[in-house]
């Protein structure tokens, strides 16, 4: 068996990877729960599918595991004091959402407003990861916010956006292959 992996360079390298934050919501028993996460990324386009991880001691964790629905608001840039809201831990479950602009999906979950996007998923299946548990969710619906488009990024414990280059991966090479 090898050595342990040494946490704080494990944690350093992570912190390198840019991604764009989420805050992933659920209600169970009348109760919505909510939690910002960077670890959420799409699984396939064909069936629809996502997932998403959840630490085990939050208070979401058992929420959603419950309930078998589940909400995810792409954060746009203008998403900034949402996203630091969910992500602070003990700030109090009854009322969560009254400061917070959001609308209710088809689910019954509320989703953020100040998002590009939103999707809703069913839970198909929940896998160990460690002190994660990983949640994939089949998605019931989607929707697409027309109007702004600079998301919310988070980096090194630091928000940010993008800075757009004129070209992409289609103009570089030419379109699809």
């Amino acid at each position: 068996m090898s050595d342990p992996v040494d946490q704080a360079a494990f944690r350093g390298a992570l912190s390198r990877f840019a991604s764009g934050v989420t805050v992933v919501s659920t209600v169970h028993e009348g109760v919505d729960h909510a939690m910002t996460a960077s670890a959420f990324t799409s699984v396939s386009l064909d069936p629809p599918l996502v997932l998403v991880c959840s630490h085990k001691t939050s208070r979401f964790h058992d929420a959603v595991l419950a309930s078998g629905v589940w909400g995810v608001s792409i954060l746009a840039e203008e998403g900034r004091d949402d996203s630091a809201w969910f992500a602070h831990r003990g700030r109090p479950l009854e009322q969560q959402f009254a400061e917070i602009k959001h609308h209710r999906g088809s689910t019954g979950v509320a989703l953020l407003d100040a998002s590009l996007a939103w999707l809703e998923c069913e839970t198909v299946a929940a896998h160990d990861g460690g002190d994660h548990t990983i949640l994939v969710g089949s998605v019931v619906d989607a929707a697409v916010r027309e109007g702004p488009d600079d998301p919310l990024l988070y980096y090194r414990s630091h928000y940010g956006t993008i800075v757009r280059s004129p070209e992409s991966e289609k103009t570089v090479y030419g379109g699809s292959q």
